[in-house]
């Protein structure tokens, strides 16, 4: 059931992503990484709730906060100027560090069967920011390194409880 309504929330992150089209225009590539950069890390958020997953959803918090003050730390840091000169915060980028963040903790807590597509997607953002000049390359790189380090950091797969309780009987013994 929970893997189901996990794969209906990837799709439904792909499905949204074509609503850009209707905000940008003939334009949907900036519209679609807008959305994504936004409804990845929700996936992964509401996954937690899913599967009822106290333990991850503090996990995703702090990798949250993580990726969020390490990406715009370096920005207030480097003001380094974006290949539109619309301003002086290209380095990393924060779209592509919070998809690679969202698609990072859906794989390493719930596997790659539902991290790949989300890594898919957060790899359209990042080359969507390139390709509306809003990022040089290298941006888009340390932006996705920052979300998949911060996850890792603070994540850790979800594995079924195991209870581990002696046994004692009349000619044996074990755990």
């Amino acid at each position: 059931m929970v893997s189901k309504m996990m794969t209906i929330c990837i799709l439904f992150c792909f499905l949204l992503s074509f609503k850009a089209q209707d905000v940008y225009g003939d334009e949907p590539v900036p519209g679609t990484g807008d959305i994504l950069q936004l409804a990845i890390p929700a996936v992964a958020w509401g996954s937690t709730f899913a599967y009822g997953d106290s333990e991850g959803r503090n996990q995703f918090y702090k990798s949250a906060a993580a990726c969020l003050a390490i990406t715009h730390g370096l920005k207030f840091a480097v003001g380094e100027q974006r290949p539109n000169g619309h301003s002086k915060d290209s380095f990393p980028s924060g779209h592509t560090s919070a998809s690679f963040f969202g698609a990072s903790f859906i794989q390493r807590r719930y596997g790659w069967k539902f991290g790949a597509p989300a890594y898919l997607l957060a790899s359209y953002v990042g080359w969507s920011r390139v390709e509306t000049k809003a990022h040089y390359v290298h941006d888009v790189l340390a932006g996705a390194a920052i979300g998949v380090v911060c996850s890792y950091l603070f994540t850790t797969p979800l594995t079924e409880n195991i209870d581990v309780v002696p046994l004692m009987g009349k000619n044996s013994a074990g755990i």
